[in-house]
C-alpha cells in the first residue's frame, strides 16, 4: 500500500466571500489605505487600456522562433515546419532578462540566471508614462482578448477548429497608471499576476521589470525598484500568443486576477507557509508549520513569529477564537536573504476536510504575525484542511480511513461563452452541476487553473488532480511548451506547486499528460524521474503522477511515479470490432497487466470514454452494440457537425461509458475514473474541426445536460431515484419506423410504455448499465417508463410529443444578483408549444433584450457548429434551448428585466433582483 503522511492544505491568503461580493477584489489602487496595515493586497483589475496589433506587430519579443505560415489543424507534434521564417532581431530579443524572474524556484545556485546590463525596450513609446493610450480600448480584467470573436468559418483558418476558431493568437499590450502615495516609501511591492497568456514581458516607468513564458502559471514581479512613490507610474505589459502553440483553446490575455501587494521589507515570502499534519483522527491531529520569512531590507533583522489556528464557517469567516497557537519563535534574519522556521502543533478534535456526501470539507484558517521590535510588521493568512489520505492499491483513495471512489471527470479552464477569463460564479456554476451529477473529482487538464478555482473545489469537497504541462521536449503542436522546457520546467514545477500545496482539495500532482517522452524509453523515463524529484522536493506528502496512453507496463516510464494513472487503456483503446479498421494505437484492457506489474501502486483511470455527442440529436439507424467510433455513416452527420445523444459513439481512441463501467467493474482495485470530459470546452472539437467547440462533455457549452449526464447520475448516485427516456418523443418524419429507446436509471428492472401500452419489462443483467428497447416503432403519443428496485417501485419518466413552438420560457438559475460587475445570472430560455411541453428541435431565432442597471454579457446554444459570436444579443435555439448570461452594474440598485423575443411565438420575461449581499 501506498500511504503518505496524512496531510492539510489550505487556501491561498484570499477570503472566497469577500471575492464573490466583489468589495476586495477589484478595488482600485488609490482606494487603499496602506499606512494602516503592514500587508495590503490591492486588486489592478479595472481600468486598463488594451491594444492588439491588427498585423505587423513590434519587433520586441522573449525569444526569437520560427512563425508558421501554414494554418490549419494538421500541423501537430510530427509536421516539421518547413514554410516557416525566423522572427525578432537579436538586439530586441529579452530572454536574458526575463529568465531571472525564474531564480527564486531554480535550487541550484549555480544555475541561477544574471541580469544583464540595459534596459531594453526603455525607448519603446508604449512603456512611456506619457504615451497616449485614449485610443486604445478600456477594459477591466480578467480579460480574453478573443472571446467576442469573430469566429474564423473559412477554410484553412489562421486559428483552426483546435484553437476554438477564435482570434487568440497575436500580440497585445496592457496599459495601467498606479497611484502610489508617498507614504509608502520604504515599502515591498510586488506584482501578482495569476494567469497572462502568453509570453507576458511587464515595464514599469520604462524599465523591463521580468516576466513569465508560460501562460497558465501565476506570477510575481518585484516592482520596488522602479516605483515612483508620489509620482508618476506606468504599468505597460507585452504578450504574445503564438497560433499553434496549443491543442484546445488558451485563450489570449490577462485572463486572471493581478494584484498589488505593499508588505513591509521583512515580511512572510512568496507562498511562505506550509503547513502538513501527522496522526489524524477525530480526536486529535499534529500540525506541521513552515514559515519561510524574507528580509528585503538593507540590516540584519531580528523577527518573532505567531501563528493561531481558527475554525473557517460554511461562509469562510473565521470563528472569533482560536483552537490553537504555534510555538512563539524569535529568529535573525540576515538582510536580503530568507529564513525557514519550523514549528508544530497538538490540535485536538479537529474538524476533519472531506468529500461529500459521506464527509464534510472542514477548513481552518492560520494567521502569522510577524513582530520586530514590538511593532507588527506583517500578517499573512493561510486557509487549510485537516484530512488523510491513503492510496491503496486494493482499496483505492482512503480518505480519512474512509474508502471514496474516485468518479471524477476533466476539466478544460475556459467557461464556455465567456471564455478564458475567470470568473468565480460561472466556475461556481460549473462544479455545482458536475455535484448534481454526482462526480466528487477534477482532474485539471492540462494546466495549473485558476487560484480561486481551487479555494471553491476546497469550500465544495471535491478531489483535485493539479496538473501542469501537455508537452515536454517533445512537441505536440510547432510553438508549444517545448519550446520553453529547457529553461522554465523547474520554475513552473516549483512556482505551480507552492502556490497551491495548501489547498486540501489536492490529492496529488501531474507532471505531464500523454507527453511524447512515454516513447522514448530510458530517455524519456529519466525525464520523468527528474520532473518527479522536483515535485517531491517542494511537497514530499503527495503522489505524484503522468498519465500515459501509450506507456505499457514493461517500459520504464510507469516506474517514475508513484500513482498509476492511464487514459484510455485501461479500457483498451481500438480492441472492440467496431473499431478493428482503424490506424493508430490498438491496446488491449491494460488494468491486469499494471496492477501486475505494479502490485503496491494505486491505479486511476485519469481520461476515460471520450463519449462523443450532441445535446439533443439523435441520428437513425442506431448503433446495435455498445459503442462504435463516429463517423460520417455511424452516429455522425457531416453536414450539420452532429454527433448523436444515444451515447454509444465516440472519438477513434475512446469507449462508451458503458464498456468503462463494465472494465472497471471487473476490475475493482481500479480507484475510479476521470471522464473526459464533465463539460464541452472551446476548441478540439473532434471528430468535425470545421466546428468550435468540443463533443465530449456529459454537459454541453451553455451547460444545458446531455443525456449522458443521466447515464453517470445513475452510476454515481445509485440511491438516487431517477430514470430518464431517450429520444424525446416528436418525430413527424418517423412514423411507423423504428426508432430505439434507451432508458438510464439505478433500477435494476424497468417497463416501457408506449401510449399505455406495455413494450417489455426487461432486468439490467451483470454489466449492463442501460435498459434498451431498440425495436421500438414510432407512433406519436406518450412515452413512459416505470423502473423498480429490488422488485420495489423506484422512478419514473414520461416524454412526449409535442406540437409546433407557440411560446417561450425564461428560467434563471438564481433570483438575485450582486451589483459588483462580476456576479452573473444564467437564464435558460425554453421553446414551448401551445400546451407548455418542450419542442426538443426547435431552432427559432431569439433576440434578448435588458432593461434595468445590468447588460447581456454572452449567449449561447451549445451547438459546437454555431459560429455566431457569444457577445450577440440574437440566437438561435439549439434542439429547443438557448442561453442568456447576465450582469449587473457595478452600484446597481433595483431589479433587472430580461425579455426574449422571436417571431411568431409569445414573449417571455423574468426579473432579477439586485442586492448587496449573497443570500444564497
Amino acid at each position: 500500500m501506498m500511504q503518505f503522511p496524512p496531510i492539510t492544505y489550505g487556501l491561498r491568503s484570499l477570503i472566497y466571500a469577500v471575492i464573490f461580493a466583489g468589495l476586495f477584489l477589484f478595488a482600485p489602487c488609490k482606494n487603499s489605505n496602506s499606512q494602516e496595515l503592514p500587508r495590503q493586497r490591492i486588486g489592478l483589475n479595472a481600468d486598463w487600456r488594451f491594444m492588439r496589433y491588427d498585423a505587423n506587430p513590434d519587433s520586441l519579443a522573449y525569444d526569437t522562433r520560427l512563425e508558421i505560415t501554414e494554418h490549419n489543424d494538421n500541423v501537430v507534434a510530427d509536421t516539421k515546419p518547413t514554410e516557416a521564417i525566423a522572427t525578432n532581431a537579436s538586439d530586441d530579443v529579452l530572454k536574458k532578462w526575463i529568465l531571472p524572474t525564474a531564480n527564486d524556484f531554480i535550487s541550484d545556485p549555480a544555475k541561477k540566471h544574471q541580469r544583464p546590463p540595459g534596459d531594453p525596450g526603455r525607448g519603446f513609446p508604449f512603456v512611456q508614462y506619457d504615451f497616449n493610450d485614449q485610443a486604445w480600448e478600456s477594459v477591466d480584467l480578467p480579460h480574453d482578448w478573443a472571446i467576442s470573436g469573430p469566429f474564423y468559418t473559412e477554410a484553412n483558418p489562421v486559428i483552426g477548429g483546435g484553437m476554438g476558431r477564435l482570434p487568440v493568437h497575436g500580440v497585445a499590450w496592457y496599459r495601467k497608471k498606479l497611484d502610489i502615495p508617498v507614504t509608502d516609501k520604504g515599502k515591498s511591492m510586488y506584482l501578482d499576476v495569476d494567469g497572462a497568456m502568453s509570453y507576458a514581458m511587464v515595464w514599469l516607468n520604462g524599465h523591463l521589470v521580468g516576466g513569465w513564458p508560460y501562460g497558465y502559471n501565476s506570477f510575481r514581479l518585484d516592482l520596488t525598484p522602479y516605483l515612483n512613490p508620489g509620482g508618476e507610474n506606468q504599468l505597460a505589459i507585452r504578450l504574445d500568443n503564438p497560433p499553434h502553440s496549443s491543442r484546445w483553446y488558451p485563450g489570449g490575455g490577462i485572463y486572471r486576477n493581478v494584484w498589488l501587494t505593499k508588505v513591509n521589507p521583512v515580511h512572510v515570502g512568496q507562498w511562505g507557509t506550509f503547513i502538513t499534519t501527522e496522526a489524524v483522527s477525530t480526536s486529535s491531529a499534529t500540525l506541521n508549520l513552515s514559515l519561510q520569512i524574507e528580509n528585503k531590507s538593507i540590516s540584519d533583522q531580528q523577527v518573532e513569529s505567531v501563528t493561531e489556528v481558527y475554525v473557517l464557517n460554511s461562509l469562510s469567516n473565521r470563528a472569533e477564537n482560536s483552537v490553537g497557537t504555534f510555538p512563539r519563535s524569535t529568529i535573525t534574519a540576515p538582510k536580503g536573504e530568507k529564513v525557514i522556521i519550523e514549528q508544530s502543533l497538538f490540535l485536538k478534535n479537529p474538524k476533519l476536510w472531506g468529500p461529500p456526501p459521506t464527509q464534510r470539507p472542514n477548513l481552518y484558517v492560520a494567521i502569522t504575525r510577524l513582530y520586530s521590535g514590538g511593532k507588527l510588521i506583517d500578517e499573512y493568512e493561510t486557509r487549510f484542511g485537516i484530512r488523510s489520505l491513503d492510496f491503496h492499491p486494493i482499496k483505492g483513495l482512503l480518505v480519512n480511513g474512509k474508502p471514496v471512489r474516485i468518479q471524477g471527470v476533466n476539466q478544460h479552464h475556459d467557461l464556455g461563452a465567456l471564455g478564458a477569463a475567470f470568473n468565480i460564479r460561472a466556475a461556481e456554476r460549473q462544479l455545482e452541476m458536475l455535484q448534481e451529477l454526482g462526480c466528487n473529482a477534477i482532474r485539471m487538464a492540462h494546466n495549473p487553473p485558476a487560484p480561486e478555482l481551487l479555494d471553491l473545489t476546497d469550500r465544495m469537497g471535491f478531489l483535485v488532480i493539479d496538473e501542469i504541462f501537455d508537452s515536454w521536449e517533445r512537441k505536440k503542436t510547432p510553438l508549444d511548451f517545448h519550446l520553453i522546457f529547457p529553461d522554465w520546467h523547474e520554475p513552473d514545477i516549483r512556482a505551480f506547486v507552492r502556490r497551491d500545496r495548501n489547498h486540501p482539495s489536492i490529492i496529488a500532482w501531474s507532471f505531464g499528460n500523454e507527453v511524447g517522452e512515454q516513447y522514448t524509453g530510458e530517455e524519456g523515463a529519466a525525464i520523468a524521474k527528474k520532473l518527479h524529484n522536483i515535485v517531491k522536493e517542494e511537497d514530499p506528502s503527495r503522489p505524484t503522477t503522468a498519465s500515459m496512453n501509450f506507456a505499457k507496463p514493461d517500459m520504464p516510464f510507469a516506474k517514475a511515479m508513484d500513482i498509476i494513472s492511464l487514459n484510455y487503456q485501461g479500457e483498451g483503446i481500438r480492441d472492440a470490432p467496431a473499431y478493428a479498421h482503424l490506424s493508430g494505437i490498438k491496446t488491449s484492457p491494460l488494468y491486469p497487466a499494471f496492477h501486475q506489474q505494479f502490485p503496491d501502486k494505486l491505479i486511476v483511470s485519469s481520461e476515460t470514454a471520450s463519449t462523443l455527442s450532441t445535446r439533443g440529436t439523435y441520428i437513425f439507424p442506431v448503433f446495435d452494440g455498445l459503442n462504435a467510433p463516429v463517423s460520417d455513416s455511424v452516429g455522425g452527420d457531416p453536414v450539420s457537425l452532429q454527433v448523436s445523444a444515444y451515447e454509444l459513439y465516440t472519438a477513434a481512441f475512446g469507449a462508451s461509458p458503458d464498456k468503462v463501467f463494465s472494465s472497471q467493474d471487473e476490475h475493482p482495485y481500479v480507484a475510479g475514473e476521470f471522464v473526459w470530459t464533465g463539460w464541452d470546452y472551446l476548441g478540439e472539437p473532434t471528430p468535425y474541426y470545421s466546428a468550435r467547440s468540443s463533443y465530449s462533455g456529459i454537459i454541453d457549452l451553455a451547460g444545458f445536460k446531455k443525456d449522458r449526464f443521466y447515464l453517470y447520475q445513475a452510476r454515481w448516485r445509485p440511491d438516487h431515484k431517477m430514470a430518464h427516456i431517450l429520444p424525446h418523443w416528436t418525430w413527424p418524419e418517423r412514423v411507423g419506423k423504428i426508432t430505439p429507446v434507451h432508458v438510464f436509471s439505478a433500477a435494476d428492472e424497468a417497463e416501457l410504455f408506449l401510449n399505455d401500452k406495455s413494450l417489455g419489462r426487461k432486468k439490467r443483467g451483470r454489466y449492463e448499465y442501460r435498459f434498451r428497447w431498440d425495436d421500438v416503432v414510432y407512433h406519436p403519443g406518450e412515452l413512459r417508463v416505470v423502473t423498480y428496485k429490488n422488485g420495489q417501485p423506484w422512478a419514473g419518466d414520461t416524454v412526449k410529443t409535442a406540437d409546433d413552438a407557440k411560446g417561450m420560457r425564461l428560467i434563471a438559475d438564481k433570483s438575485h444578483i450582486i451589483p459588483d460587475g462580476k456576479d452573473l445570472v444564467f437564464l435558460t430560455l425554453q421553446v414551448v408549444d401551445k400546451d407548455g411541453l418542450p419542442v426538443p428541435r426547435a431552432d427559432n431565432t431569439v433576440q434578448f433584450e435588458l432593461s434595468g442597471s445590468g447588460m447581456i454579457v454572452a449567449t449561447d446554444n451549445g451547438n459546437p457548429a454555431d459560429m455566431t459570436a457569444f457577445p450577440t444579443t440574437q440566437r438561435k435555439a439549439f434542439n429547443g434551448l438557448a442561453l442568456a448570461i447576465v450582469k449587473a452594474k457595478p452600484g446597481a440598485t433595483g431589479q433587472i428585466t430580461v425579455t426574449a423575443t422571436s417571431t411568431g411565438l409569445t414573449t417571455a420575461e423574468t426579473t432579477i433582483t439586485i442586492q448587496q449581499t449573497d443570500r444564497k
